[in-house]
């Protein structure tokens, strides 16, 4: 298995700012970024099926097989409050060279209004 982490090198050239100017004030502005993760083994095991009891406002996004170190573990599913105006899409396991890449899920805006996209509305 092999991990590949994106970490920006302005994160660190902040951090070193910041060390180096005590009482300085920055602000600044970037996009958050999460370690890319290659799984060089068998695909993940199927998903499970999970009952979900309905919940007014929220959708259900289903558990999935996760990566831990040396081999798959199972992470249940949740709730979540709906969001107006946008869909959830959800994350996945993605074949990628020798490997699969778990790409996480996400809300992106809908324009069907108030929708919930793959997630299961409750």
């Amino acid at each position: 298995m092999r991990i590949f982490s994106l970490r920006s090198l302005s994160g660190f050239a902040l951090a070193l700012a910041l060390a180096t100017t005590g009482g300085c004030t920055l602000t600044g502005s970037g996009h958050l970024r999460v370690p890319l993760i290659v799984v060089e083994e068998a695909p993940p095991p199927p998903p499970r099926q999970e009952v979900a009891v309905a919940r007014p406002d929220y959708i259900w996004i289903n558990g999935y097989q996760r990566w831990d170190g040396g081999h798959y573990v199972w992470q249940e599913g949740r709730y979540e409050r709906e969001r107006p105006g946008y869909a959830y899409a959800p994350g996945r396991w993605q074949r990628q060279g020798h490997g699969h890449v778990w790409i996480e899920g996400t809300w992106r805006a809908s324009s069907r209004g108030r929708g919930n996209g793959h997630g299961r509305r409750h």
